[in-house]
This record gives C-alpha cells, sequence and structure tokens, in this order.
C-alpha cells in the first residue's frame, strides 16, 4: 500500500487539502483581515471533503477501479472549489483598498495536480495487471 507512488500522491493531496487551508488564507477582505477557509464553513467542508475522499481511496488500494473512481470525483470536487474561488476573486470589491488574494486560493490547483499523478500511477497498475493477465 504504501510503497504505490500513487499513495504518496494522495497523502500529498490530503495533506493539502486537509492541512494547509489552515495555515495558509484565502483573501484579505477590505478592512485587512485575512479570511481561512475555517472562516466559511462552504469551504471548509469542501476542502475537508476532498481530504476525505484521498484518504478513503488510499484505503481502497485492493480495488483500483473504485479508487481510480474516487481520485475523479475529487478532481470534480476540487474543480468546483476553484469555481467558487474565482467567482469569490472576481466579486471581491476593489477601489482604492484592493483586496489581497491568498496562497490558499491555489491550493485546490496542487490538489487537482496530485490527483492526476495519482490516478495515472492507478492506471498504469490497473494495465500492469491486466496485460499479466493476458499471458496467463
Amino acid at each position: 500500500m504504501i510503497q504505490r507512488i500513487q499513495t504518496l500522491y494522495l497523502i500529498l493531496a490530503a495533506g493539502i487539502s486537509g492541512g494547509l487551508i489552515f495555515v495558509f488564507y484565502l483573501w484579505k477582505n477590505s478592512e485587512g483581515v485575512e479570511v481561512f477557509a475555517r472562516d466559511d464553513y462552504t469551504y471548509l467542508g469542501l476542502f475537508l471533503g476532498s481530504a476525505l475522499l484521498s484518504l478513503i481511496s488510499i484505503f481502497r488500494f485492493k480495488n483500483r477501479k473504485s479508487q481510480f473512481m474516487l481520485g475523479r470525483l475529487n478532481i470534480i470536487l476540487n474543480f468546483i472549489l476553484l469555481g467558487f474561488f474565482v467567482y469569490q476573486s472576481l466579486n471581491l470589491s476593489g477601489g482604492t483598498d484592493v483586496p489581497e488574494k491568498g496562497i490558499g486560493m491555489l491550493l485546490p490547483v496542487f490538489s487537482i495536480v496530485c490527483l492526476a499523478l495519482a490516478n495515472k500511477a492507478i492506471k498504469k497498475d490497473e494495465d500492469l495487471v491486466k496485460s499479466v493477465d493476458r499471458l496467463r
């Protein structure tokens, strides 16, 4: 389980979605207050849901098809989260006090990259098993 590269990618994606959201802020509002994901339950739920899907996918290592499907579902969830961030960043008030966007808005992008690499490795394992089954 842990010796497979996709497990490391999934652990990294879970760490990004579940841990780094408490470290990096999403944006600063017009008063200069940093807004974290824990301040809005929608963002917190989506981030923690993504981390939970990554962890569930790690323990589904015996069923590669469901692991691959959970990875795709997690990628879709992160794209939804990224869409919320794009919408929010376009609606932040401007003017003389331009709010600052934080690195936390890019966390779904890093998570998507890790999940895509994990799905690629899962697909490679599945193809390897299919090729060995053909030889029997």
